[in-house]
């Protein structure tokens, strides 16, 4: 039986998904939530909100992600990076997988990845979960009602988490499974319920149809001046580094948290929502994020809660370190409209120095923008991933390697040529550790980040007197409004400064032998930005 609003041309039928049980289409937040109660599927939290456990996933399962490898894209995929799938796994999987849901109830939601219409894409998401349907309501961009009428998908994602594959039929590593079928339009998830693999999915799918059209897809979040989207800044990332605290600034209207396309028109939000971590959430410090915990529709993923009073305990990471809400991006204030901007005028490059040796803050020229986008240095943070337990130094290239289907230099190239069409100014900004490293040093205080930023954002950080770097080459200010001088110099922070240089020169060799894969495929400038 068919509930909700759907165009009666394209319903699951018509796209030869036939045999299921009772499908809702298009339901607003309140049914699903009414839905996903009646289910067992979580518990009605304060406010409203949606409190639910993913069982043993609480994080991606990036190495169960899989490309089907068809001659259209055999050429222009990325292999040492995307496990491959044969056409005749994929269809295998795609039949047991339709079979398994024969006689389901399901929940089927049309929408939008991509604020700006001349680049977009309409998406279908199929998910045996009402509330993973209330999840990408949020995450990905709702069309209006009357927009559904019409609505017909460019690509569809079933996601149903109680079917497992069968690595040696579907010839994927598990039973849990992420296929993309680029010929086909279509995308399978399996067995998991962490949300996160849902707008993942999309994300991966947007990197690679977009640089086709000359458009620089980023894993960032952006914000602009209020009233001035010309001044916008785009802040790359992996999870855990700070896109979502640092873009959420109450002085700037935020344009989006994590996932952006640059284009000739400038910067647009690929989505609706936001998926913030939760753990040790300051109502203080996030004020906006916080709020948003106890508001009608949020999801809250994987939190500790009081059985009674279902007040959320934000410091404990019994289930994961990986908690996290989701919320449409108008549940915070000074959040943009039309989740559009300008061409950034600042790149802003984070990450989580566990080694405790990069500055906070750091300008880069346009070829060390390079080499450090390609390099993607960071520290997995416990729980965004299964297996990590605490901050691990990484290589994640373009600060997103598990969304990247297409070569690094392709993503590399469009970044820097936009950087200098545009006259963007590049940062590299440490959120991790100084005083030392991982468990001797401590996490950068968040104070200190937000003065550099604003001044960086605002152009007074210009103005003061650089070092170059000796390790890196890249230039640090001396001094920074409201950041003490000791805190700019690493160095300076470590009670032994012979330990710190035998810390850095380990990651200049760690940088060095990363990069060493990428010197065949980039110019002679950038190399010289890998030599310091």
């Amino acid at each position: 039986m068919t509930f909700g609003r759907v165009n009666p041309q394209f319903r699951l039928e018509d796209q030869g998904i036939t045999g299921l049980g009772d499908v809702y289409y298009n339901l607003i937040e309140p049914a699903l939530i009414e839905s996903a109660v009646k289910n067992g599927e979580g518990t009605l939290g304060r406010g409203g909100s949606f409190l639910v456990t993913t069982g043993k996933f609480t994080g991606r399962s990036p190495k169960d992600k899989h490309v089907v490898k068809t001659d259209s894209v055999v050429d222009t995929i990325w292999w040492d990076n995307n496990a491959e799938m044969s056409p005749e796994g994929f269809d295998a999987l795609y039949d047991d997988m339709i079979a398994h849901m024969q006689g389901g109830k399901y929940y089927v939601q049309d929408l939008v990845g991509g604020a700006d219409p001349a680049h977009s894409i309409n998406v279908r998401m199929v998910t045996e979960l009402a509330w993973h349907g209330l999840f990408i309501r949020h995450l990905l961009r709702r069309p209006e009602r009357e927009a559904l009428d019409g609505f017909t998908a460019d690509f569809t994602v079933i996601n149903c988490p109680s079917f497992q594959a069968d690595p040696a039929k579907h010839g994927c590593r598990s039973e849990t499974v992420i296929a993309l079928n680029f010929d086909r339009k279509i995308i399978l998830i399996g067995g998991t319920e962490y949300a996160g693999e849902n707008k993942k999915s999309v994300f991966t799918l947007l990197n690679y149809l977009l640089p086709e059209k000359g458009i620089m897809p980023m894993h960032c979040s952006a914000n602009h001046a209020d009233g001035n989207p010309v001044d916008t800044a785009v802040f790359f990332g992996l999870s855990g580094t700070g896109k979502t605290t640092l873009s959420a600034d109450p002085a700037r209207t935020l344009i989006g948290d994590d996932e952006h396309g640059w284009s000739d028109r400038g910067t647009f939000n690929f989505e609706g929502g936001c998926y913030a971590k939760t753990i040790n959430l300051n109502p203080e410090a996030e004020p906006e994020i916080y709020a948003t915990t106890t508001k009608f529709g949020t999801v809250i993923e994987n939190m500790v809660f009081d059985e009674e009073t279902l007040e959320l305990d934000f410091d404990d990471d019994t289930l994961t370190a990986n908690m996290r809400c989701a919320y449409p991006l108008e549940y915070i204030s000074n959040a943009s409209e039309t989740a559009l901007g300008g061409h950034p005028k600042n790149v802003i490059m984070l990450t989580c120095d566990a080694f405790g040796v990069l500055p906070p803050i750091a300008r880069l020229t346009p070829a060390q923008a390079m080499y450090h986008f390609l390099s993607g240095f960071t520290s997995k943070v416990a729980g965004t991933e299964r297996g990590v337990t605490e901050p691990e130094p990484t290589f994640s290239t373009c600060f997103g390697a598990p969304f990247m289907p297409r070569r690094p230099e392709a993503y590399g190239n469009l970044l820097r040529d936009k950087i200098a069409k545009h006259g963007a100014t590049c940062w590299l900004v440490n959120t991790g550790w100084t005083g030392g490293a991982y468990g001797t040093g401590s996490r950068m205080p968040i104070k200190a980040t937000r003065a550099l930023l604003t001044a960086a954002l605002d152009g007074s950080l210009n103005e003061v007197e650089f070092r170059k770097d000796p390790n890196f080459g890249f230039d640090v200010p001396v001094e920074a409004p409201g950041v003490a001088e000791v805190l700019l110099d690493p160095r300076r922070t470590w009670d032994d400064p012979e330990a710190y240089d035998a810390q850095a020169e380990k990651l200049v060799k760690m940088f060095a032998d990363n990069f060493a894969q990428y010197v065949p495929y980039i110019d002679d400038d950038v190399k010289a930005a890998a030599l310091g």
